[in-house]
């Protein structure tokens, strides 16, 4: 079992950044395939950004548009999404996930093995 806590979430002006963090539980975290997808409210979750565990390899949603960097620590357990010029749009509900030895990144939730409780995001106008 690995559990998964993310943090960093809160209230940003637009324009402004963000750092969230997940940390997982476990001693085999560098074998995840780690991923973040958010979900606003009436949507469904989408794929936000991935990062591979063999290479660190990583992959981001169309909209992103290079706002956003994931990136992780095995050391420390830990990947992160750093998130500059945050739109209203951004905002919602921010979810860590795992996948184990995954070399492709998927955008289907069901293809993760493991997600966090979530961090909220919210970016004023």
């Amino acid at each position: 079992q690995v559990q998964l806590v993310e943090s960093g979430g809160g209230l940003v002006q637009a324009g402004g950044s963000l750092r969230l963090s997940c940390v997982a539980s476990g001693r085999t975290f560098s074998r995840y395939t780690m991923g973040w997808f958010r979900q606003a409210p009436g949507k469904e979750r989408e794929f936000v950004a991935g990062i591979r565990w063999s290479d660190g390899y990583t992959a981001y949603g169309e909209f992103v548009k290079g706002r956003f960097t994931i990136s992780r620590d095995n050391a420390k357990n830990t990947v992160y999404l750093q998130m500059n010029s945050l739109k209203p749009e951004d905002a919602g509900d921010y979810y860590c996930a795992a996948r184990w030895l995954a070399s492709a990144f998927s955008l289907a939730t069901m293809e993760y093995d493991y997600f966090g409780q979530g961090t909220q995001v919210t970016v004023s106008s």
